[in-house]
């Protein structure tokens, strides 16, 4: 399959400091690709250096089949991490003016101004000025304001930022809903949950480098083996599994029990870790497999301390 972008040897220095090194991937046309990472990991320098805000110190960098011309450039949308639209301007005007500067004749601007106000919940909002819109509101303009001008490649950074719960859902269906309408979609996050939902493809960076590239399948393949465990009441088996080699994490449990998640690593196996149980004596209420999530893939590869918390 083409690819719809390609970075190849990506360097960024700023001083002293690498904030990106050695960095190559390519994005498949028509996918949803995700940019994972905790935060100043290098999402952010990347995704600028893609879209040409910033030079890169080194490395070549290929949109839409060639080097990045305005022409090309118009043909791509662009979220950056830092929201900003002219306050004083309407919903409408801004997301109309956005797409007037990618080419898009004002008639047209001003009719998919209109349609994406209205199909994203924001048509009674249209005509308020940016400055009187809630946050999440202004930063739902400005997402739609990247796509009013239907581009071939979308890139957005750590476009769930500040959105509540609901909000992020929203914005997820319209990643779907952009993909398949034939669009490519890059986006960074911290929070993997919404890599696992979404994504085709997935980079990973730790410390300015490329720790994973590939499936989000390929990626759960690399992550231990994993159980959960309940016990009754107020039991506690933490001190059981620690001496004998298990790592687990605590989650809240039902109906007053309490309930572990164990990685089931370092040699080890299912039948041991209930061995492990019986022998202490754990009045077990539940004991089943469970599935890996991106979160617990990418400490298997780089470590706690390299990751953000899978809720954050």
């Amino acid at each position: 399959m083409n690819a719809a972008l390609e970075a190849e040897g990506l360097v960024k220095r700023y001083g002293a400091r690498t904030a990106v090194q050695d960095l190559s991937f390519s994005v498949p046309q028509g996918a949803i690709y995700g940019v994972l990472g905790p935060n100043g990991a290098g999402k952010s320098s990347t995704l600028r250096m893609l879209v040409g805000v910033l030079r890169p110190t080194a490395g070549r960098i290929s949109i839409l089949g060639g080097p990045a011309t305005r022409e090309t450039m118009r043909r791509v949308g662009y979220l950056p991490e830092e929201r900003g639209l002219y306050r004083s301007m309407s919903a409408r005007s801004a997301i109309a003016y956005l797409a007037r500067l990618k080419g898009i004749s004002s008639s047209k601007a001003h009719k998919r101004a209109d349609f994406l106000l209205e199909s994203h919940g924001l048509g009674k909002h249209k005509r308020k000025k940016i400055k009187t819109l809630s946050k999440g509101m202004a930063q739902k303009v400005q997402v739609l304001a990247s796509i009013a001008h239907e581009p071939d490649l979308i890139i957005f950074d750590e476009p769930f930022s500040g959105l509540d719960p609901v909000n992020q859902r929203v914005l997820e269906d319209t990643i779907r809903a952009e993909a398949a309408a034939g669009r490519t979609i890059l986006f960074s996050t911290h929070v993997m949950e919404h890599a696992e939902r979404l994504c085709d493809r997935i980079l990973l960076i730790a410390h300015g480098s490329a720790a994973f590239e590939g499936t989000v399948r390929d990626a759960l393949a690399l992550a231990p083996s994993l159980a959960v465990i309940e016990t009754d009441g107020a039991y506690d088996i933490a001190p059981v599994l620690g001496p004998r080699g298990f790592t687990w994490t605590e989650e809240q449990g039902e109906h007053g029990n309490r309930r572990w998640r164990v990685r089931i690593e370092n040699g080890h196996d299912s039948r041991q870790l209930l061995q492990v149980c019986v022998e202490a004596g754990a009045p077990l209420t539940l004991f089943e497999p469970a599935r890996a999530s991106l979160h617990e893939a990418f400490v298997a590869l780089v470590g706690d301390k390299a990751m953000p918390s899978a809720a954050e």
